[in-house]
């Protein structure tokens, strides 16, 4: 409710006001026992030290007197508030019952499962078709529901994409999604998930002071409390998936099965790449656990509010072992490197991520052999002596592990989902294309927390190779003119270009761009030139030549400043 929102809104700021109040307490304390000096320090019969003491003395009683008021005032406001937040609590309506689930009204959170796990189902069963089917009917006879399979219905054998604007995917269906994505996602079990709109600023605890031990009826000391903050984006991940013509004309509850499963297990497995080795704002994802621990500089675009950047490259990212470390050896040195994960602000239990060959050499280092000649590998989805679960991703690098409090990782997660279709991209295979869309940002909120480790005695994997975006990839891959001479040489990621002196003042101008299909356009001085044409620059004179990029929404605009060769 909008009225609990601003609520709570109030009782943090008139409770920052009073912290702010209770902190110059200590002022208070300092003027009284100086006061107190000073009255001792008068002369006996000296009127004006005297006279002076007690306009200190006057002016220190008012200043208490407002300051306690005040206090008292917030305190009072803090406490009325708190009592007007608890009375609409107590008085909103309760959630729904298994009865009440049975109503048609389109509620979010209405998926709420009182009698499935979601995400301890197999994946060999469909989250839709788990459900009591009562609650699938209800879904089912939803209006919105109804809407939205018959228009994915009549997008089979249609020309044009369907936009986001026009099939969104029924509020009741969001919480399902959501929820099973977690079957598909070994991370988004382990990090910490935060359903918000707009802009996601999470506030944390970026230091924490050791409380004082002090005498029964002694003061309280105050405790120096540091707050951070990050702020998180909402960047896109997205694909598509074909489903059969002949599905959409099944009935509903394979329809409604078919587009829950696909779009959760799309989305749900591009997270984990994401969430250990996204690049960051830079390439519009989040900033992966292993990303941000191999940064050797504080980024240029770092927050001013964020905690204070510290450099982990060396600390945090080790290698260990190799082929003939074995034994109590090898599990010394792991459980020392581990260490380096060593946080005063862990919570829950720690994830170890790494790929099915290095789960295997784990296990291989801990075989033993019973009396009976039986072989155990004493390695069931728990990191022996270290502690923490394991986590299978088969694109995790050989021999690298990736792992520690998943509670420090922020990962935002934007509503809206949303699904678009073209049944041209496989009309010959008679499929109907649907687009998936999800916005999301993460970052881990104290690095600190991870550790990358190589068991090989090699460095660790440090950058990962993501889908192209190439639906807005606006780069060139060469520019060349004729007769000029490039300073630096020609980057795709370098925009600004020195020319020298041309040889000539005929040239000819090609840019190449990365996608066959994006749109250059070249001037000269102003003039356009169509690429690939010979461009006439002023003689003995700085000439500008712009080269501007266009695919999708992205735009990219390369700058050649030459001179005329002399007239």
């Amino acid at each position: 409710m909008l009225k609990v929102l601003m609520l709570r809104r109030s009782i943090d700021a008139k409770k920052a006001e009073l912290a702010e109040l209770e902190r110059k307490d200590a002022d208070f304390q300092t003027r009284e026992a100086e006061l107190e000096t000073a009255i001792n320090e008068v002369e006996p019969g000296n009127a004006e030290q005297e006279a002076a003491v007690n306009a200190e003395i006057e002016a220190y009683e008012a200043d208490k007197a407002a300051h306690d008021e005040a206090k008292q005032k917030l305190s009072a406001d803090i406490e009325g508030l708190e009592a007007e937040l608890d009375e609409i609590e107590r008085n909103a309506p309760k959630p729904p019952t298994p009865e009440s689930h049975k109503t048609t009204d389109n509620v979010r959170g209405d998926m709420h499962m009182e009698t499935i796990n979601i995400r301890a189902l197999p994946k060999t069963a469909r989250a839709f078709d788990a459900l009591p089917a009562e609650r699938r009917s209800a879904i089912l006879a939803q209006e919105d529901t109804k809407t939205f399979l018959s228009q994915l219905r009549s997008m089979k054998g249609k020309s044009r994409a369907i936009t986001g604007a026009e099939l969104t995917i029924p509020v009741v269906f969001l919480d399902l999604i959501a929820e099973n994505m977690f079957r598909y996602s070994k991370l988004l079990n382990r990090v910490r998930v935060r359903n918000v709109s707009g802009q996601a600023r999470q506030t944390i605890a970026g230091t924490v002071p050791e409380a004082v031990w002090t005498e029964m009826c002694g003061a309280i000391n105050e405790l120096n409390f540091v707050f951070n903050q990050v702020t998180l984006d909402g960047y896109k991940v997205a694909g598509y998936v074909p489903i059969c013509n002949s599905l959409l004309d099944d009935n509903d509850i394979n329809l409604a099965s078919w587009i829950v499963e696909m779009l959760s297990e799309s989305i749900g497995l591009a997270m984990d790449k994401a969430i250990l080795y996204g690049k960051g704002s830079a390439s519009r994802m989040p900033l992966g656990i292993v990303t941000r621990l191999a940064q050797t500089a504080q980024p240029s675009d770092y927050p001013a509010n964020a905690p204070a950047w510290v450099d982990l490259h060396e600390s945090n990212i080790l290698q260990i072992g190799g082929a003939d470390s074995t034994g109590a050896a090898f599990w010394s040195e792991l459980m020392t490197a581990t260490g380096a994960t060593y946080t005063r602000y862990n919570r829950g239990t720690m994830f170890w991520a790494m790929n099915s060959k290095t789960y295997a050499a784990l296990k291989s280092k801990l075989i033993t052999f019973t009396a009976t000649g039986d072989i155990v590998a004493n390695l069931f989805g728990s990191l022996p002596i270290v502690t923490g679960d394991i986590d299978v991703l088969e694109f995790i690098p050989d021999g690298d592990i990736i792992g520690g409090y998943g509670d420090l990782y922020l990962l935002a997660m934007r509503s809206g989902l949303m699904i678009e279709s073209s049944y041209e991209v496989q009309f010959l295979q008679d499929n109907t294309v649907f687009r998936a869309k999800q916005r999301a940002d993460g970052q881990p909120i104290i690095p600190g927390a991870f550790v990358a480790i190589n068991i090989n005695d090699t460095a660790v994997t440090t950058a990962m190779d993501f889908a192209a975006d190439t639906a807005n990839d606006a780069q060139l891959t060469d520019l060349t003119i004729a007769g000029v001479t490039l300073s630096p040489t020609f980057d795709p990621e370098t925009y600004s270009y020195s020319g020298g002196t041309a040889t000539s003042n005929s040239a000819k101008v090609e840019a190449t761009p990365a996608q066959a299909g994006a749109q250059v356009a070249i001037a000269v001085n102003g003039k356009n030139l169509r690429n690939g044409g010979t461009a006439t620059l002023t003689a003995a004179t700085a000439n500008t030549i712009t080269v501007t990029v266009k695919q999708g929404n992205a735009v990219r605009v390369y700058t050649v400043t030459v001179t005329g060769a002399a007239g």
